[in-house]
């Protein structure tokens, strides 16, 4: 662990209101993420949503890569740290010189790269006169343990909102935000699809309860503000691409989404089928990806000179394609690409969903009752639109936050 005292952000704290009470003003947030791009993107796009962006802080509860990390990987972040320390001493015989050595390779060593919760704790109870309340934000299974331990620590000046659904003790936080379809275990289709023996271990057993804000999506770090900012940003660059432009987001096989060589080979047939109607057409690929994958698409597509591949070598373009985009066509097991996509209200084409399964299938269904995405096919003519009322994830989760601290006398001031 880093030793590293959390910085004191300089904000208001209390103020009155235009009723001459005093209210808590949150000026102040802290991201609690995981090391993965995707649940961090969910708190900062929560947090841009509140406007507190340019007044938060972020702290990582991330494990090291490598040694025997891969064989622990399901154990809860507390004993895993517990169980490096120990390896540690065993085996260096409690050598300090060589417990070092063995927890460098052993791949244990410093699980919290930065956040404390009881530093975190202090920090909250020591400003809360000069600086307000703290709204915490967190996301991920390895950050339960500390954002739970911040709020038992210091509830009274602290607001702890965990994203994405802790399985456990809901209890724990003052918000969870998660999506409905993490609650596809208790509809009557997904109650068919476990055996009634395994049901006492599959999470949630419970409905969802007060302090539980459902989405239809994921959140992300996708709104009004960053998409006018891309498109400016992007608008020179894309300004010689004839209309439409179809952009291609290819994500990565999931477990309850699995697809291989077989669906690249589908997809190119499909793409090669609705080019004349393309103006251009830009693919991505992600981390996610699949080798074999991105050669046969690239093989298959890159000398059509209406097609542009990111290599990932040149900045970014993602931003500018949900800015600039006329329509999507995404491979169905990447929630975060269909949510931000959807988001747009631009038509979006999805590849593979009858691939999915358990709460994947459920998502895809609920994205068609809204008539936000439609399954591509290979004879769509991509000049057509269609309308729907876009996903709101973002600002309906920050409601319920604002809602929620106004119960405790608190608001946000921005």
């Amino acid at each position: 662990m880093r030793p590293t005292q959390p910085p004191e952000l300089a904000v208001t704290g209390l103020s009155d209101n235009h009723q001459g009470g005093v209210y808590g003003v949150v000026k102040r947030a802290i991201v609690i993420g995981n090391g993965c791009a995707g649940a961090e993107n969910q708190c900062i796009g929560l947090v841009r949503s509140l406007g507190l962006f340019d007044g938060h802080l972020y702290y990582s509860v991330a494990r090291p890569r490598g040694g025997i990390k891969r064989w622990l990987l399901r154990l809860p972040i507390s004993l895993y740290k517990k169980l490096g320390h120990f390896i540690s001493c065993i085996c260096a015989g409690f050598s300090n010189k060589a417990n070092e050595s063995i927890s460098r390779r052993s791949g244990i060593r410093d699980v919290f790269e930065v956040a404390d919760a009881k530093k975190i704790a202090a920090m909250a109870r020591r400003t809360f006169d000069k600086s307000g309340p703290l709204l915490v934000v967190a996301s991920g299974r390895d950050t339960v343990s500390v954002a739970s331990s911040i709020r038992r620590l210091a509830m009274e000046y602290v607001f702890v909102v965990q994203v994405q659904h802790p399985r456990s003790r809901l209890e724990r936080f003052d918000l969870v935000i998660t999506p409905r379809h993490d609650y596809f275990s208790l509809t009557p289709e997904g109650k068919r699809q476990i055996p009634f023996f395994l049901r006492p271990w599959v999470t949630p057993r419970e409905p969802p309860g007060r302090n539980v804000f459902l989405t239809t999506g994921a959140l992300h770090n996708v709104d009004s503000s960053t998409l006018r900012n891309a498109s400016l940003e992007w608008t020179d660059e894309f300004a010689s691409l004839t209309k439409p432009l179809v952009v291609v987001n290819i994500g990565g096989p999931t477990r309850n989404c699995l697809y291989g060589v077989d669906l690249a080979k589908e997809l190119c047939g499909m793409l090669h089928s609705i080019l004349w109607s393309c103006g251009s057409l830009r693919i991505s690929f992600s981390r996610r990806t699949p080798k074999k994958v991105k050669e046969i698409i690239t093989r298959e597509l890159r000398s059509n000179p209406k097609v542009y591949i990111w290599d990932g070598k040149e900045r970014n373009p993602h931003l500018g394609h949900l800015a600039l985009a006329d329509a999507f066509i995404i491979t169905a097991d990447s929630i975060s690409m269909l949510s931000e996509a959807c988001t747009t209200g631009k038509p979006v084409y999805v590849v593979g969903a009858e691939r999915c399964t358990w709460k994947f299938s459920d998502f895809q269904k609920t994205l068609r009752e809204r008539g936000a995405v439609r399954p591509l096919t290979g004879k769509e003519d991509m000049v057509e639109k269609w309308s729907y009322t876009p996903l709101n994830d973002n600002a309906e989760a920050a409601k319920r936050v604002i809602q929620d601290m106004a119960v405790r006398g608190w608001k946000i001031e921005t």
